[in-house]
C-alpha cells in the first residue's frame, strides 16, 4: 500500500495540473459549501453511508439555528466508490468548488486524498485512521478518528491492568489502517509488559480463518487482536465462534456498530470490541462530554431507529470541528480556517480535541473505550468504565 498511494498520488498531481477548476469554493454572503467523499458504493458502503447520514444530520442542526456567520452550509458530496484512484477523481471534481473537504471512510482513499488538499490549500478533515496522514504533519491534513497507535495502545494499557502477557496479532497486509495499527502495537507491546507471541498476517480477501485460529490455539496467547475493517471483521468472528478457541478474542473500533453486531448475531456475546467514547455514550456520567454524545445520538436515533455507530461519530465530529473553525476563522478563508483548526480545543462525540502545530490527530487513547459485547450492545468493561468516567470528570 505504501508504494500504491504515491504512485496514484502523483499520477493524481499529473491531472490535477493538466486542468479542473482551481477555484476557492464559494466566498462573500454565499453558501459555505464543504466537500464529503465517503464510500457509497464498494466494501466501505456500509462505513461510509453512516459517515454520510451524520454529516448531514450537523449541517441540518446547523442551519436550524441560522448557519454559519449568518451563512448556509452546503454538501457538496461525491463517492469514493471505496476505491482510492476514485477517491481521487471525486477530489479533482469538486475541489475548485468547496471550502473545506471531510472524508473519506476508507484509509486508501484518504491517503490518496490527502497530498491533493494538501497542494490546493484545502483544509481536510479524514475520516480514516490511518496513521500516515499526520506523521509527518502536513499542515491542512486534520484527523478525525482516534488514530490506529491509540487503539494499539489502549488495548496494551488494558492488558497490564488485566494482567495479560502474551498475546497472539492477525493483522490485514493490505489495509493501511491494519498494518498501522499492527506496526503499533508490536512497537508499543514491551512497554506494557506484553508480548507477541505469534503474528498472523492475512488479506482482505480471505475468507478461511482456520489456520490462523490453529496457530494461535497451540501459542500459549491470551488473547488474539484481530486488526482489520469490513467484511473480515465479521468473517473472522463468525469462524472464531465455530472454531472453539479458547483464547479470547478482541476486535478494534471498526467492527463498534450494528453493521458488524447484526451480521454477528449471538456469536458476538462475550467479544471484547474497542469503540469511541461516543458509542458508550449511555453509560457514562453526566458531564460536557455526555451532553455532546447527546446532542447527536438522540436525534439519529429517533431518525434512523438505532444509535450512531462508530463511523457516524466521526462524522459528526468532523462537521462540529470545521463549522468551529471556521467560526473561529470568522469565515471561509481556508489559511485562517487551517490556523483555527491548529488552535482547536473542542469537545465532540469522540472525545475532546486539541489540535495544535504538531499534532493533527488531537486525541488522546483516554476517549477510547474498552466494551463486551453483552445483549447485543457494546458495555464499557469495569476498567474502561472508572477510566471513561475519570476522563470525562478532568473534562
Amino acid at each position: 500500500m505504501r508504494k500504491l498511494v504515491p504512485a496514484i498520488a502523483c499520477l493524481a498531481l499529473a491531472v490535477t495540473a493538466c486542468g479542473g477548476s482551481t477555484g476557492g469554493g464559494s466566498g462573500g454572503d454565499g453558501p459555505i459549501r464543504v466537500g464529503l467523499i465517503v464510500s457509497l458504493t464498494g466494501n466501505y458502503t456500509p462505513l461510509g453511508s453512516e459517515d454520510k447520514k451524520a454529516v448531514e444530520l450537523a449541517v441540518e442542526q446547523v442551519n436550524a439555528k441560522g448557519g454559519l456567520l449568518g451563512r448556509k452550509v452546503e454538501l457538496v458530496q461525491r463517492d469514493d466508490k471505496t476505491a482510492p484512484d476514485q477517491g481521487i477523481v471525486a477530489f479533482n471534481q469538486i475541489k475548485g468548488q468547496i471550502d473545506a473537504l471531510i472524508g473519506p471512510v476508507f484509509s486508501n482513499s484518504a491517503l490518496a486524498i490527502e497530498p491533493l488538499a494538501q497542494r490546493e490549500k484545502i483544509p481536510y478533515l479524514s475520516l480514516a485512521p490511518a496513521q500516515e496522514q499526520v506523521e509527518p504533519i502536513k499542515s491542512y491534513v486534520f484527523v478525525t478518528p482516534a488514530l490506529s497507535s491509540m487503539y494499539a495502545e489502549r488495548y496494551l494499557q488494558y492488558m497490564r491492568a488485566t494482567e495479560i502477557t502474551k498475546i497472539a496479532v492477525a493483522h490485514d497486509t493490505k489495509s493501511a489502517y491494519s498494518v498501522a495499527g499492527h506496526k503499533a502495537m508490536a512497537a508499543l507491546a514491551a512497554k506494557y509488559g506484553v508480548t507477541v507471541v505469534t503474528d498472523e498476517p492475512y488479506e482482505t480477501t480471505t475468507s478461511d480463518f482456520s489456520a490462523i485460529f490453529t496457530h494461535v490455539r497451540d501459542s500459549g496467547a491470551q488473547a488474539l487482536v484481530f486488526w482489520g475493517s469490513g467484511a473480515p471483521g465479521v468473517t473472522a468472528g463468525k469462524q472464531y465462534a465455530a472454531s472453539g478457541l479458547k483464547v479470547p478474542l478482541f476486535l478494534t473500533g471498526s467492527q463498534a456498530s450494528k453493521l458488524w453486531l447484526e451480521p454477528m448475531g449471538d456469536a458476538a456475546e462475550g467479544m471484547t470490541v474497542q469503540s469511541a467514547i461516543g458509542v458508550v455514550g449511555d453509560h457514562l456520567p453526566a458531564s460536557r462530554q455526555k451532553e455532546v454524545i447527546d446532542q447527536m445520538a438522540t436525534p439519529f436515533k429517533e431518525k434512523y431507529g438505532y444509535p450512531p455507530p462508530q463511523f457516524a461519530q466521526d462524522g459528526y465530529s468532523a462537521s462540529l470541528l470545521l463549522f468551529e473553525a471556521i467560526k473561529k476563522a470568522g469565515g471561509t478563508d481556508k489559511a485562517k480556517v487551517q490556523q483555527a483548526l491548529e488552535g482547536m480545543d473542542l469537545v465532540t462525540p469522540n472525545g475532546r480535541f486539541r489540535y495544535s502545530p504538531s499534532d493533527h490527530s488531537g486525541l488522546r487513547p483516554d476517549f477510547i473505550s474498552i466494551n463486551t459485547v453483552k445483549g447485543g450492545a457494546f458495555v464499557p468493561t469495569g476498567w474502561a468504565r472508572e477510566q471513561l468516567s475519570k476522563t470525562v470528570a478532568a473534562g
